[in-house]
């Protein structure tokens, strides 16, 4: 990225989330200086509620750098919060989101911000060649990440490397949820953004512990369920609703036509009761009367959502005025 701006103005927002990292963060610090030498920038730490004497190192350090702002969490809550808390309170052109444990190498964010200036909006880092545990870490996330992008229908090889950089245009409008912080150019593509990735540096960790472990893989398989909504479904939920009413009601008829000629050409002295199928019609009917009841629901929130908020469900690219063309008089 060039430096070129007016007084005040700040290229690069490095944020940096940190929970108990406490003996990772002045060699961060001094990494993150040295890579950024030369450009206008700012690091934003984040403290979401560590529990060791990481708050007060880094307050040390935003008192003798003036580079770098801490935000304090209350608690914890979690790696999606702080990284969506430093991007509100962040200034930069640009936004590179980095872990506070070093496995991540700082000396790569100049290669990220030279693959933006290619005329990339979103640039990815690949842990090409991850140093983590193989069963615990490297296998769930193989995994996540083909059918991350299977869904999505942007191909990364690894969603969950912090490590990224964002022009700070394609995140306006972007609130994060959950734990959905890995799905921001899954957001960024589908608003336009063009995304690439490229492989970064993976370092061992060396100090502290490790807040990751294969629960993780859940929650992700979770959330993408709800990405895939909001991207398909959000502003016509009763495709969703409505369609799983639907097939219920096919087959509540398909059981209870079932029931029927069992009665009348099978077995005509057997009892309906005696088989589950009119429970099974019965039960049917109610979930998708309920199904269509929820979907009709969930068009009122959408449209009042819409214009409580006088929001469009399009977003623009650009809009060009032309000369009208014709004879004058």
């Amino acid at each position: 990225m060039t430096t070129e701006g007016t007084a005040g103005e700040v290229d690069v927002s490095v944020i940096a989330p940190v929970f108990d990292e406490a003996e990772n963060l002045r060699p961060l610090h001094e990494q993150l200086t040295a890579a950024l030498a030369g450009r206008r920038f700012e690091i934003l730490y984040v403290n979401d509620g560590s529990r060791d004497d990481g708050p007060r190192i880094l307050d040390e350090i935003a008192a003798a750098d003036p580079r770098a702002r801490v935000l304090h969490f209350r608690r914890n809550y979690g790696q999606t919060a702080a990284i969506a808390a430093g991007l509100d309170h962040s200034r930069g052109r640009v936004v590179v989101p980095i872990d506070a444990d070093l496995q991540n190498d700082p000396a790569d964010i100049p290669m990220l911000l030279a693959k933006l200036d290619e005329g990339f909006d979103v640039v990815s880092g690949w842990r090409k060649d991850r140093q983590d545990a193989a069963v615990s870490r490297v296998l769930p996330s193989f995994f996540a990440n083909g059918l991350i992008s299977l869904v999505s229908g942007v191909k990364l090889h690894d969603y969950g490397c912090t490590l990224k950089a964002y022009r700070r245009e394609v995140m306006e409008g972007v609130r994060l949820y959950g734990e959905m912080h890995r799905f921001i150019p899954v957001y960024a593509s589908w608003r336009g953004a063009r995304v690439t990735e490229m492989p970064v540096r993976h370092h061992p960790r060396t100090r502290g512990k490790s807040k990751y472990g294969i629960r993780r893989t859940y929650r992700v398989l979770l959330d993408l369920c709800v990405v895939k909504f909001l991207a398909n479904y959000s502003t016509k939920p009763m495709h969703v609703f409505g369609g799983f009413g639907l097939a219920c009601f096919v087959g509540a008829f398909l059981a209870g036509a079932a029931a029927v000629w069992l009665k009348w050409f099978v077995e005509p002295s057997r009892s309906f009761i005696q088989t589950p199928l009119p429970l099974l019609t019965v039960l049917l009917v109610v979930l998708g009367a309920m199904s269509m009841l929820m979907g009709l629901l969930a068009e009122l929130v959408v449209r009042t959502y819409y214009e409580a908020s006088d929001r469009r469900t399009y977003e623009l690219a650009s809009s060009e005025r032309g000369q009208r063309s014709g004879t004058t008089r």
